[in-house]
């Protein structure tokens, strides 16, 4: 296979160093990460034309899809495995498997919604609102650092969720393993929830101070001549200051990427010839099928780097039917009227997700309401930024420019289809009710507006259909029993 110009110059310049390398696709977006105890062999490995004969169709299809790949350096292979696994929860690039869902290396796990929150050894990380930590390179860590927190900082270990005396009658961890027992109130739940945030803060990597308590035992231990104990407290410490490291790690990696993003838009200007880098970008996207459940994204970048509380989602209000430019163009109108009422800083350059039609509503809105920003449309087809007053522009397919664009393109209509999804799927849920009979569409509405959402109505009880207005017995017993069959 012959290798772009590009992958060609940095393979030449590969370190024989441990650490980390991200593999990128043909929108710029990371579609795999690696470790390697040198990443001059490991990378140079992919781009051998004996490796991809010998290779199973999954990597194939990895390294056919490679247009350009970023490596970090690291000091040794526990911090490259700690940094890949970080990466890949972080990214979760689709070539990935060995570190999907975390089932392999285990993680530390608190409920701070609890009302008295306490550490964990698990597995999988749950999408279930809970705060994880890791993961660790082995059992033996994740369980070091569990007792460090239970320790050190008063954490309960029993299993109720909310322990009270009844509980303290069978347990003696404040006596053997320092438990600060909020069960009987030797501590106020406010002091005992900072103990739990402290620990957070620590497995986070925010206070290094408390190794040093771990060295300063371990010398102890060692001058008593306990020798025992001080080589128990000495492989703590590594393990602990190993994992405290994760997040030193994970920050030089993030600025890595956030100066590769920096660089790009600053690429783009020069390329768009702005009077300035446009460190504020806002893209737009469409999604609907046949113009049912209509809806836009509006997502934004700031220097280059995805910032999601910007983000706004649309419901379609003035088109009916597949009308892709003027529900385009409603969008815009709505987004930066609304902004030029409330007298808020306008973005540098508005991208919209599709070709000269696109671009040219959006524009014409925007003239509607007496603004110029900078704008463009970015076709898929080929990754043609459209200009509309000057001829297509066609970016190298590694430039850091592009990769800006299109990442940010992918993440809007990623936005967008999320969003239409959900609508469909409430909808779904909610014609459940179409199917009871005596529920008109009036009776619906309102059940709706009275239990706030369908999940609630599906899980009220009897006696809270009844207390519904407009909802009698009768109506209260046909509402509950289809719910619970759906």
């Amino acid at each position: 296979m012959q290798w772009p110009e590009n992958i060609r110059k940095k393979l030449k310049e590969l370190p024989d160093a441990p650490g980390v390398y991200l593999m990128r696709g043909r929108t710029g977006a990371i579609i795999y990460v690696g470790k390697a105890v040198s990443l001059h062999k490991r990378v140079q490995s992919y781009f051998r034309e004996s490796t991809y004969r010998k290779a199973e169709p999954k990597l194939r299809g990895l390294i056919r899809s490679i247009t350009d790949f970023d490596v970090l350096v690291l000091r040794n292979d526990a911090e490259a495995v700690l940094t890949e696994g970080k990466l890949i929860k972080e990214y979760k690039p689709r070539y990935n498997t060995m570190f999907k869902d975390d089932k392999r290396f285990p993680l530390l796990r608190v409920d701070l919604n609890k009302p008295v929150p306490k550490f964990e050894l698990c597995r999988i990380d749950k999408n279930d609102g809970a705060v994880y930590f890791g993961p660790y390179t082995s059992g033996l860590a994740a369980r070091a650092a569990l007792e460090f927190v239970e320790r050190r900082f008063g954490i309960r270990q029993c299993r109720p969720d909310q322990p009270d005396e009844e509980t303290y009658k069978h347990c003696h961890n404040d006596i053997i393993r320092q438990c600060a027992a909020p069960c009987i109130g030797k501590v106020t739940p406010e002091e005992y929830r900072e103990r739990v945030e402290t620990a957070c803060a620590f497995l986070r990597g925010e206070r290094p101070e408390f190794i040093k308590e771990v060295r300063a035992q371990m010398e102890t231990s060692a001058e008593k001549h306990q020798f025992e104990a001080a080589a128990a407290l000495r492989d703590m410490m590594f393990l602990l200051t190993r994992a405290v490291k994760e997040k030193a790690l994970v920050r030089k990696t993030d600025r890595m990427l956030i100066d590769d993003a920096g660089r790009g838009i600053k690429e783009l200007g020069e390329a768009l010839g702005l009077a300035k880098s446009p460190r504020v970008i806002e893209c737009f996207d469409i999604s609907n099928i046949s113009g049912t459940y209509a809806v836009a994204s509006m997502v934004s970048a700031v220097d280059g780097v995805p910032a999601p509380q910007r983000y706004r989602r649309f419901r379609i209000k003035t088109v009916e039917g597949s009308d892709d430019p003027r529900m385009m163009a409603e969008v815009v109108r709505r987004r930066y009227g609304r902004l030029k009422e409330e007298q808020g800083n306008f973005p540098d350059l508005v991208v919209v997700d599709g070709g000269i039609t696109q671009l040219r509503a959006a524009r014409a809105a925007l003239a509607e309401i007496g603004l110029n920003i900078p704008s463009v449309g970015l076709a898929k087809q080929h990754e043609e930024i459209v200009r509309n007053d000057q001829p297509s522009l066609f970016l190298p397919r590694d430039s850091r420019a592009l990769r800006v664009m299109t990442g940010l393109r992918d993440e809007a209509h990623r936005f967008a289809i999320s969003y239409h999804r959900r609508l469909r799927s409430q909808r779904i849920r909610e014609s459940a009710l179409d199917e009871i009979p005596t529920i008109g569409k009036k009776k619906k509405e309102l059940l709706l507006k009275h239990f706030g959402s369908f999940e609630r109505l599906r899980k009220a009880s009897l006696e809270e259909l009844l207390a519904a207005p407009g909802v009698g017995p009768k109506t209260a017993e046909l509402i509950f029993c289809a719910l619970q069959k759906k």
